[in-house]
């Protein structure tokens, strides 16, 4: 009987997996900048609409 080779080792899924968080970490970084940006822009607007 032949067994299956198997393509993944204990080492590397906990490197996938940190390679994972990693990515989900950095976009969320990305994605709560744009927001702040987003929202700070909005704040400048708002100002400038008042004092006019």
């Amino acid at each position: 009987m032949s067994s299956k080779p198997q393509t993944s080792k204990p080492g590397n899924a906990a490197s996938s997996r940190e390679d994972r968080l990693k990515a989900a970490l950095k976009a969320n970084l990305a994605r709560r900048k744009q927001q702040a940006r987003a929202k700070a822009g909005e704040e400048t607007e708002a100002g400038k609409d008042k004092d006019s």
